[in-house]
């Protein structure tokens, strides 16, 4: 089955300039655009003078503002195929099943509306902490021209090639869309004394040492992507420091940050991690979370 690729709004420009990455991208892959939004009825006090506060009108111009945003999108994309639902239920909720039927969900970055939206610092990070697919966050200044020839997907390698190839796999996707290279990055720090053991030291010892041997880390979680996609450029980069640190030192030249998230809870519950934790605090660029086992 063919997923759509399903953006999240409310309205702010945060989620308007969501809503328009996530037509682009439909366009580029091919795929059709699913309008999510979910809602709940709120007092006069809370939405604030100028809106009615009763559910119908709140309804009514609920739909209004969904229906005239993805007017500004077929307008642009006239032969794109979109699908619109608006929904009376819990936000983070809604978006979570949402995305499960996704290829990707698209968000505003720090977005919320004007009434009856969501909050994404809050409920954003419940989403991306309960999906299973990739979620893109998309910030109000990002503009087509981001994606212009010469930037790159840049995506982060950490691990054994399984660890990483979730996201290895989405930024190659990407890239083929947009024509791109990929620039994979693994950061790497000297381990405590400690973590040396006589297997560990003897693997170090074959590479020439630890950054030779982080090089060929690299390059052995990058093959089967480079064999699966020729077609696609691609930079292999290691440096020493933390990995949002590396990261952020790269992410200039960047039309897309891709990062992976592990999947699982913890005692204190889902988290989102700290790599992409970072990123979504500090990079401009649009950034993708994709989670893995």
């Amino acid at each position: 089955m063919t997923r759509p690729i399903t953006a999240g709004v409310d309205g702010s420009q945060e989620s308007l300039a969501a809503l328009a990455w996530a037509a682009r991208e439909a366009v580029r892959r091919g795929l059709a655009l699913r309008v999510v939004h979910a809602w709940r009825v709120h007092s006069q006090e809370v939405i604030g003078a100028g809106i009615a506060g009763d559910a119908d009108s709140q309804a009514a111009w609920v739909h209004g503002a969904v229906t005239e945003a993805v007017g500004t999108v077929t307008e642009r994309h006239p032969d794109l195929a979109v699908i619109t639902d608006v929904v009376e239920g819990p936000v983070a909720d809604t978006l979570v099943a949402a995305a499960a039927d996704a290829e990707m969900l698209v968000l505003g970055s720090r977005g919320h509306g004007r009434i009856v939206g969501f909050l994404l610092g809050s409920v954003g990070q419940q989403v991306l902490a309960a999906t299973t697919r990739p979620v893109v966050l998309v910030r109000a200044a990002d503009q087509p021209s981001s994606e212009a020839a010469g930037r790159e997907v840049v995506v982060g390698q950490q691990g054994d090639p399984e660890d990483s190839a979730d996201a290895l796999r989405f930024a190659f996707e990407t890239a083929v869309a947009r024509g791109a290279t990929v620039r994979v990055v693994r950061a790497w720090n000297l381990p405590p004394v400690f973590a040396y053991s006589p297997g560990s030291l003897k693997l170090l010892d074959e590479a020439g040492g630890l950054e030779p041997y982080e090089r060929k880390s690299l390059a052995a979680a990058v093959r089967p992507w480079r064999e699966r996609f020729p077609d696609v450029p691609v930079e292999e980069h290691v440096e020493m420091g933390s990995a949002s640190q590396v990261l952020l030192s790269v992410a200039g030249t960047a039309q897309l940050m891709v990062v992976g998230r592990r999947a699982h809870r913890t005692a204190v519950g889902a988290r989102i991690g700290s790599v992409a934790h970072g990123m979504l605090h500090h990079a401009d660029c649009p950034v993708v979370v994709v989670p893995h086992a």
